[in-house]
């Protein structure tokens, strides 16, 4: 599909996509980060979004669900018409537990899409299903992250195992967890420097992996920080670093 312009034909081509995050450009314009179902992370200019009379700038907000169709530039794709799908923005970022738990979803989704342009539908469906399980409130806002994450981490193929063990497969429980080693071990196998969490932390993270919602709801506040700083030290392990967003979040 294409269009004429200054510079003769203009490729368009058009997306769903959850806004990452935006950088001013100028003065009147910012760079977009979303990720798409079908383009993957895409970075594109807005052009006259920050001028009071733009039309589109906030749909163009982090959180933003939203239709968009581009245009191919030479160096960064540009936005030309938005539609709002699903106004997540509005509903999260008025309760803090759930602005700081999404805006950690939303780091983590660019991080794990390191190549621009490369589909990542899992990801993608994962962070829009991740988003309505924070408006829609059912659950903690924490559990959800940690769900997310550990999903996401799956996805990217860094799946944890909290019953089996990491090295020999043998079945659990086990006591021991290494972030090093993939997750649980068993005696034989355990590393020094291994955690040595609850079973009750081990039956949680499973339950948050697998969407066993009833367990994880039912599960006791100590529990849930308990897995929440297994979950972030296995995120950091992989991802070289943590993210920036994740100490802010409100735990319960």
């Amino acid at each position: 599909m294409g269009g004429s312009g200054d510079n003769g034909l203009v490729s368009l081509y058009r997306d769903e996509g959850v806004v990452l995050r935006t950088q001013k450009l100028g003065e009147a314009d910012r760079i977009i980060t979303l990720l798409t179902r079908e383009h993957g992370r895409v970075r594109a200019v807005a052009k006259g979004v920050r001028r009071t009379t733009s039309r589109i700038g906030a749909r163009l907000e982090p959180f933003g669900h939203v239709d968009v169709q581009f245009y191919s530039g030479r160096t960064l794709d540009g936005v030309t018409q938005v539609e709002t799908m699903a106004a997540f923005g509005s509903a999260i970022a008025h309760d803090y537990s759930r602005y700081t738990a999404g805006t950690a979803m939303l780091e983590t989704a660019e991080r794990l899409t390191p190549e621009e342009g490369e589909p990542a539908v899992q990801q993608y469906l994962l962070l829009v299903g991740g988003l309505r399980a924070l408006v829609a409130g059912e659950h903690d806002p924490g559990l959800v992250l940690d769900a997310y994450l550990l999903r996401s981490l799956s996805v990217a193929g860094w799946a944890p195992s909290f019953d089996a063990c990491a090295r020999c497969g043998v079945a659990g429980p086990h006591r021991a967890f290494s972030v090093s080693s993939g997750g649980a071990l068993c005696s034989a196998d355990r590393v020094p420097g291994s955690a040595a969490p609850a079973a009750e932390t081990l039956e949680l993270l499973a339950a948050l992996l697998t969407g066993d919602w009833a367990t994880a709801d039912a599960s006791q506040a100590r529990t849930r920080r308990e897995a929440s700083g297994l979950v972030a030290a296995y995120l950091s392990w992989q991802l070289e670093r943590g993210l920036r967003s994740l100490p802010l979040v409100e735990r319960g």
